[in-house]
């Protein structure tokens, strides 16, 4: 009796240890912004799919830095369905960029990190610069 009181216990705990729970499923987990220019848009989405069988429910969204806002998806996403996480880069800032964004949420894995990536520059005028010194009157 002992023995089988064991095995239902155990077999209880595995099935709520290791049952199926909400899960994420991104179309990209690093988002390459690629070469921009200063001050140029700086949103970007991530895309994710619910492959869990439990609605997906994302509690805190942080990023590496300030100059790097995510936002959450306000409700739950059910299973099977598509949610977005959008990142608001400050492309006001010089050079290349490597931020994570982590994400807290009730899935099987309770933490998972994304990223971004890219690079500023000032950008090219196409007016050629007139010199002081020149006579184009």
């Amino acid at each position: 009796m002992r023995k089988l009181f064991t095995i239902i216990v155990l077999s209880i705990f595995s099935i709520t240890a290791f049952g199926q729970k909400a899960e994420f499923k991104f179309e990209k987990e690093t988002i390459d912004y690629g070469k921009i220019i200063k001050n140029s848009d700086g949103v970007r989405t991530f895309t994710f799919t619910n492959i869990g069988s439990e609605p997906l429910i994302i509690k805190n969204i942080q990023s590496s830095c300030g100059c790097t806002v995510p936002k959450k998806p306000d409700q739950p996403i059910l299973p099977g369905q598509k949610g977005e996480i959008k990142v608001a880069y400050d492309t006001n800032r010089l050079g290349g960029f490597s931020k994570a964004i982590t994400i807290y949420s009730n899935a099987k894995h309770e933490r998972k990190v994304v990223k971004i990536k890219g690079f500023i520059s000032k950008g090219v005028s196409l007016e050629k610069k007139k010199s002081m010194l020149s006579d184009d009157s």
